[in-house]
């Protein structure tokens, strides 16, 4: 069982920045935001004002049965992202597969004789890429929602050293995150983190991630890590500012749904990336 007195959290309390701090119990914690921190004594501050800084506190609260819809909602809105950024995004990180795609086209050319059909084959190419990328997400999406995203009580509340948080903006759930223990390693895996769209640039990503750290801190866990097929450079950049470490890459990563037949391997093609943050050795 994992456990830690009081006295260790304070002392190793993941350090924020002053304008996204996290103070608060694990129960619940508040952001305020940069507005607040520069705005005049409450004595001089004029009634909008308060309203306005009342309105950007972001809360950081556990799971409740209510939030199941809005939870449900943001992760997929979230994982539907992923198709055009995997699809068309992606390909630029991926040469082997720009000189295939390349040669096909060139193959196009030698055996039609076509302008036309030649520069019709890029097009072709992007939407077999974007066919199988939505087909894949899917098929991924389906099963989440099918296991853990479905009973999150049962996957995520009720296990010791598991919990799942929600951000709460102006009485609405705008962000998701999750932490689950790894009894094997004594780690906890950091999943599930996804943002509203609507409210990001917040630092309510950040916060979510610091309440895991928080969490991993407070139940003598040894190491937190994580695991992303994000695309998009500010992801990477959001685990790095947390202090995560990036610590392996697979290129041949199999996604739940996946069928690895030749057609979806030559148009689908993601890249895995593995996270870890040392908090104490073994």
């Amino acid at each position: 069982m994992h456990c830690s007195s009081p006295k260790m959290v304070c002392e190793t309390k993941i350090v924020a920045d002053e304008h996204d701090a996290i103070p608060g119990s694990k129960k619940e914690s508040i952001i305020v935001s940069s507005s607040q921190m520069w705005t005049s004594s409450p004595a001089s501050a004029s009634a909008l004002e308060s309203k306005e800084m009342k309105r950007d506190q972001v809360f950081i609260r556990e799971f409740e049965r209510a939030d199941h819809a809005e939870v449900r909602r943001i992760f997929y809105e979230g994982i539907m992202e992923r198709i055009p950024n995997t699809a068309f995004r992606g390909l630029r990180h991926q040469t082997q597969t720009q000189f295939l795609y390349a040669l096909l086209t060139v193959m196009c050319f030698v055996m039609t004789k076509s302008f036309a059909l030649t520069c019709c084959a890029p097009f072709l190419l992007m939407g077999a890429r974007y066919y199988y990328s939505r087909k894949v997400i899917l098929n991924y999406l389906d099963c989440a929602l099918h296991t853990d995203m479905s009973d999150i009580e049962t996957y995520y509340m009720k296990p010791t050293g598991s919990c799942f948080w929600v951000a709460v903006l102006e009485g609405k759930v705008v962000g998701i995150v999750a932490a689950q223990g790894r009894e094997d390693d004594n780690t906890v895996e950091l999943k599930r983190m996804s943002v509203d769209s609507r409210f990001r640039g917040k630092g309510i990503a950040k916060a979510l991630g610091r309440r895991v750290l928080e969490f991993a801190v407070l139940n003598n866990y040894s190491a937190v890590v994580l695991g992303t097929t994000a695309v998009k450079l500010a992801a990477h950049k959001l685990y790095e500012s947390l202090g995560f470490r990036r610590v392996g890459e697979n290129e041949d990563y199999t996604l739940p749904g996946m069928t690895r037949s030749p057609l979806e391997r030559l148009f689908f093609q993601i890249r895995y990336h593995r996270y870890r943050l040392q908090l104490h050795e073994e």
